[in-house]
């Protein structure tokens, strides 16, 4: 979770919500019937993002979220999480 979170700036610049990916959250039960439009209500696809990074809020979501990731063919960004945005350290918790 810290991984995401300390990503969130860059993440939301390049993450794809309006293809699958709410629709993979909410089978997942990271997000609820109520929270799926209020993302797909924001203006732009940043904010989007960033209302759907605001809900992400503990470990076990933050891993299902790479799981929706994967599943909607977005490795790019799953590759920027777990290599810690390019730096490729040893991430911890």
């Amino acid at each position: 979770m810290s991984t995401v979170r300390r990503l969130k700036s860059s993440l939301v610049d390049f993450i794809e919500p309006d293809f699958e990916l709410l629709d993979h959250l909410l089978r997942l039960d990271v997000l609820n019937y109520r929270q799926v439009p209020d993302i797909r209500s924001e203006r732009t696809v940043f904010r989007r993002n960033d209302a759907l990074l605001d809900l992400l809020t503990s470990e076990d979501q933050c891993t299902r979220f790479l799981h929706a990731l994967q599943g909607t063919d977005q490795h790019h960004v799953v590759n920027f999480i777990i290599e810690n945005g390019g730096q490729r350290q040893t991430i911890t918790s």
